[in-house]
């Protein structure tokens, strides 16, 4: 059911800004059966985005270790070593960059991005 007082909310999160403008007049405009086929629109592709977000961070994860793989057939001999190969032209202050690192990956926050980064903070030099 369709709840004018979160329909921004809503809009904001599939498309990332708030509704505002035209948007705004068109919704205070419509019908009730109108207003709700428009929420079941935006709850389709709110559902439909966060399929895509799961997706792209699956094959973010899986390309992470593929290439910790590729280090290890370059001569890592281990995980550790693997990762350190893949930081070393990084550069280091804190946790902060390390997590920024592995934003860069696409997987800050999944199960596994949160992983490495306890992983990485152990292994990185800081400068």
């Amino acid at each position: 059911m369709y709840d004018d007082d979160v329909f921004s909310d809503l809009h904001k999160e599939v498309y990332g800004f708030r509704p505002r403008g035209v948007i705004m007049d068109n919704w205070n405009s419509m019908a009730p059966a109108e207003k709700q086929a428009r929420w079941d629109q935006l709850c389709e592709e709110l559902a439909s985005n966060a399929e895509f977000d799961r997706v792209q961070e699956l094959k973010a994860v899986a390309q992470v270790e593929q290439d910790i793989k590729a280090y290890m057939k370059l001569g890592a001999p281990n995980r550790e070593s693997a990762l350190r190969w893949m930081t070393q032209t990084e550069t280091f202050h804190n946790s902060q960059c390390v997590e920024g690192w592995v934003w860069k990956q696409g997987i800050l926050f999944t199960a596994y991005g949160k992983r490495l980064v306890t992983e990485l903070l152990q292994i990185v030099e800081y400068a």
